[in-house]
């Protein structure tokens, strides 16, 4: 299992995060959805939570077989996605990722945010992160892909109309009023002999992009939320998610026909992937006589 934790910091107050959160999810889960690719909510309501109280719960499936690199796509389905479970208790979130094609699989975020400049050492505990594991995400000067990069979204460039706030250069933390961090400790586990190392190291690298992404659209989506309610965003959320999972939905179950319809080859390739990563698994489970013990999820908020 790799673990780490990413301390993002942003221009905003914990209160203000809390209608920003929401606005950038739906919005940049609309944006990254078509063709079969993105992001479908199953669930989102609300729930409660005996340590934590009121909070919602939402699940999604996040397809996104397009987005991965050729060696990870030799062993899957063409029809491939997670499953995202989380638990929102703002501004203590918890979140698992799992895939049934992939059982020894496993994501676990725990987020809390705070009005800091991301100087707590023991946010998630009396024992300190190791400072070799702590990754400290910079929205202002760090490089994201190529691929992501909108003029618009450059905080360098951007300037608040409704706030004043912006542009920011190097260093702005430090003299930044508002301030907050987004803490996340970050666990990817993926027990499969010869590929764990990679695919864990790939899993937290796509994590780091998807952190850096969307807090530095938070900011730049700034004059489109700053003046809605709580009553407002989960308006616009509600939208956004039907427009978004109309437009997964009806490509996967195209590409779902299509597959049926592919020739045996192909079915049996798919066949004899799941096998072999089964049987290395069962592998795995039996090394020294003991079985690995996956990290489990309790009922606590994202």
């Amino acid at each position: 299992m790799l673990t780490k934790e990413y301390r993002i910091c942003m221009p905003l107050t914990v209160e203000e995060y809390r209608i920003g959160q929401l606005y950038m999810i739906s919005k940049h889960s609309h944006e990254q959805s078509s063709n079969g690719e993105g992001v479908e909510v199953v669930k989102n309501e609300p729930y409660t939570d005996e340590q934590h109280g009121t909070g919602q719960y939402t699940e999604k499936r996040i397809y996104l077989n397009g987005k991965l690199p050729d060696w990870i796509k030799w062993f899957i389905p063409r029809i491939f996605y997670l499953t995202e479970r989380a638990w929102n208790n703002y501004p203590f979130t918890l979140t698992e990722y799992t895939c049934s094609f992939l059982p020894k699989f496993h994501i676990r975020i725990e987020t809390k945010f705070e009005n800091n400049n991301g100087n707590n050492q023991h946010v998630f505990g009396k024992k300190a992160t190791p400072k070799d594991d702590v990754c400290n995400v910079d929205i202002v000067t760090d490089l994201i892909p190529e691929k992501c990069y909108k003029e618009s979204e450059d905080l360098t460039k951007f300037k608040s109309l409704k706030t004043g706030r912006g542009p920011f250069s190097a260093g702005w933390q430090k003299i930044s009023d508002p301030i907050m961090c987004s803490y996340k400790l970050v666990s990817v586990k993926f027990e499969m002999y010869g590929f764990q190392t990679k695919v864990e190291g790939f899993v937290q690298k796509s994590i780091k992009d998807i952190l850096l992404v969307g807090h530095r659209q938070a900011v730049a989506w700034i004059d489109e939320w700053i003046d809605m309610s709580m009553e407002d965003v989960r308006n616009f959320e509600k939208e956004l998610q039907e427009e978004t999972n109309k437009k997964v939905i009806s490509s996967t179950e195209t590409d779902s026909g299509s597959l049926i319809k592919e020739d045996d080859s192909n079915r049996v390739g798919i066949t004899r992937s799941a096998s072999m990563i089964n049987k290395t698994m069962t592998q795995v489970d039996t090394v020294d006589g003991q079985r690995p013990v996956m990290t489990r999820m309790t009922s606590s908020p994202h």
